[in-house]
């Protein structure tokens, strides 16, 4: 895995749907290769940034995505991978308060207990057929 491990990352991220539209982040250029970052760390440990574009200033779904990304690269990474989330800078307008909560394990763990935001965020991330 570790041979394009960013590329892997992207091919991960790049078919979770839109929660609004009928396509997915890739096509919505939402995410994009240069947007994953990957540092190696000592004992097979790496830490992951990914950023991402909502497709306008104001998205009221950016947290939505944000969660969709970290719950599908935690679902298919090694535990020993740190995985953080970012909206890319100037890209929307509440975009240190959207990376704040897309980052805090809490707010994640209680996001995935609401059974209604479960089921959205599952479909999101299913894999297409």
């Amino acid at each position: 895995m570790d041979d394009d491990l960013p590329g892997t990352i992207y091919d991960i991220i790049r078919s979770i749907r839109d929660p609004e539209k009928p396509a997915s982040l890739e096509d919505l250029n939402v995410v994009y290769e240069e947007g994953v970052k990957v540092e190696h760390l000592d004992n097979h440990q790496c830490y992951i940034k990914v950023f991402f574009k909502p497709t306008i200033k104001h998205c009221s779904l950016a947290t939505l995505i944000g969660l969709c990304i970290h719950v599908k690269l935690q679902r298919n990474l090694p535990s020993t991978y740190k995985v953080s989330v970012f909206i890319k800078e100037g890209s929307h307008n509440t975009e240190q308060e959207v990376n704040k909560q897309i980052n805090d394990k809490e707010r994640i763990s209680a996001a995935m207990e609401n059974p209604n935001l479960r089921r959205v965020v599952e479909i999101c991330i299913e894999e297409p057929v």
